[in-house]
């Protein structure tokens, strides 16, 4: 059943169009002359009928004629049945009772800006009403603003993601789903809303598990390939996807702030504490090999803890010379 509803494109070859032109231009001023000429000096009825005949066909050949521009293509039906697609930019005539379908055309501007942005290149068309019936193939930008969602681990978040994509298939675009670029946008929800659920933010731990935070890039290019194969029969390619926003929800950006800053405390005083072992052994190493000076056990674990203490310590050691005798 869904098979039947697809529609198999079909490439039109059109006829020149500046040869139409001229076609439709002769006959239209052949025919005003028999007219005129018949009305003042009588001639015959057959003669006026002939050139009024002449003068509808002129018109509707013209009607017949489009131009396309680079990067564009129109879809074609004819008496509600599928005609035929034109792509290649130039002049065409193609038959004039044919109507070019395009579901944005008949956008009509929103009273309040939606959630989404659809745009190509710098120019926004977001509330803008399509008057052309043209497809545009051209590479174009979806930009899905934050929104919130639950993460893996349930903390809201906040995610905003770009999308690049075209047009590659202008038939299935404008015949199998009703509004393309509003399509686009629902599926690109979908697909942000299911990729924020599937991982956490961030893990406390250091495993491999992916996160938002730390993954974005295998996680885009995750969404990228879920995405495609949801607007695959749309005719709509997905070139790219990127994350451009992802932060915690602001009820709870103050306490997760808190954790990460308590999280970078104990890791730096773990490397602080570390790098102190390492230099009081190698201090008293470097005392016994040399044979600097004889320490007992006692003046030792003195010695380490005073190094500890001035190393580990957050503000400098304020130094304390002993004249008299060390013992």
């Amino acid at each position: 059943m869904e098979e039947k509803n697809k529609t198999e494109e079909k490439v039109l070859k059109a006829a020149s169009g500046m040869m139409m032109l001229v076609l439709g231009i002769l006959m239209i001023l052949v025919s005003i002359p028999l007219i005129v000429a018949g009305c003042v000096w009588n001639f015959l009825v057959q003669s006026v009928i002939v050139s009024v005949v002449l003068l509808v066909l002129g018109i509707i050949v013209l009607c017949g004629l489009k131009i396309l521009q680079p990067n564009e293509a129109l879809v074609l039906t004819l008496f509600g049945k599928y005609y035929g697609t034109l792509y290649n930019a130039g002049f065409y005539w193609v038959n004039p009772f044919c109507e070019a379908v395009n579901p944005t055309a008949v956008s009509k501007m929103p009273e309040k800006p939606k959630k989404n942005t659809l745009s190509s290149g710098d120019i926004s068309l977001e509330g803008i009403p399509h008057t052309s019936k043209k497809v545009s193939l051209k590479k174009m930008t979806l930009n899905n603003k934050k929104q919130k969602v639950n993460d893996a681990m349930g903390n809201p978040v906040e995610i905003g993601i770009i999308v690049i994509w075209c047009v590659k298939n202008a038939t299935q675009a404008v015949l199998n789903v009703e509004n393309y670029m509003e399509y686009l946008s629902i599926q690109c929800d979908a697909v942000t809303r299911n990729a924020a659920r599937n991982y956490p933010y961030d893990t406390n731990d250091e495993s491999d598990e992916k996160t938002l935070r730390g993954s974005s890039q295998e996680i885009a290019s995750i969404m990228q390939k879920e995405l495609q194969e949801k607007v695959k029969d749309a005719g709509i390619e997905i070139m790219d996807v990127r994350i451009t926003h992802l932060a915690y929800a602001p009820e709870i950006a103050s306490a997760m702030l808190q954790r990460q800053q308590a999280t970078a405390i104990i890791d730096a005083r773990q490397k602080i504490v570390e790098g102190a072992v390492g230099m009081v052994e190698m201090a008293l190493n470097q005392l016994s090999e040399n044979q600097i000076v004889e320490l007992d056990e006692e003046r030792k674990a003195a010695m380490v803890s005073n190094l500890l203490v001035v190393l580990c310590g957050n503000k400098d050691a304020q130094p304390i010379v002993n004249s008299g005798s060390i013992y």
